[in-house]
């Protein structure tokens, strides 16, 4: 076992601990901030097999990007920051279902490669990985890009409680505007 074969073990318990802390805390704000550890450790995972610009591209777009824009709708929102007795659920038929599929997709591997070794494809390029992401992998992408800004959106419309409601007195034209200004000017 060579040293990176280690740092890899190391950087995946850490993304696995993570991960389970994400799924089982009580704290919305706690999950946010164990979800950029877990991303973390899966981009160091990527810069040890040196796949520098998916390692950066990770911590850019999710890290950076996908967690700010978690925790600004948690904000946004107004929703609990503490422990939330709602939350109380047992966690059984969860660890039930996510052990199920962990050993199915085990098994689907197991029996799909018989310990067989595979043959990589030779080293790519950010000119290949360019190429392949807006020629292949555009639309993906477009719609990705309108689903986060359209949940950004969703959060400040819920965290504006006056968007919707008539105007106190008026139609909240302009002239209603001038007109409760102090001095009452048109």
């Amino acid at each position: 076992m060579t040293g990176a074969d280690v740092l890899l073990l190391a950087l995946g318990a850490v993304a696995v601990g993570a991960g389970v802390l994400v799924v089982t805390t009580k704290h919305l704000v706690r999950a946010g901030l164990y979800l950029v550890v877990c991303l973390g450790a899966l981009a160091g995972d990527f810069l040890v097999l040196s796949a520098e610009l998916v390692a950066w591209v990770q911590v850019l777009i999710y890290v950076g990007a996908v967690v700010v824009l978690l925790l600004f709708a948690v904000m946004l929102t107004r929703a609990p920051i503490g422990a939330s007795d709602d939350l109380d659920r047992p966690g059984w038929p969860a660890a039930l279902i996510g052990g199920g599929a962990g050993l199915g997709l085990t098994a689907l591997l197991v029996d799909a490669y018989r310990w067989s070794t595979v043959t990589l494809p030779r080293a790519g390029t950010a000119e290949r990985l360019g190429e392949q992401i807006f020629q292949s992998w555009v639309l993906p992408f477009e719609v990705l890009s309108v689903l986060l800004l359209s949940a950004l959106v969703g959060a400040i419309v819920l965290s504006r409680p006056d968007i919707g409601r008539a105007a106190p007195h008026g139609d909240g034209r302009a002239a209603d505007l001038v007109d409760s200004e102090p001095g009452g000017r048109r």
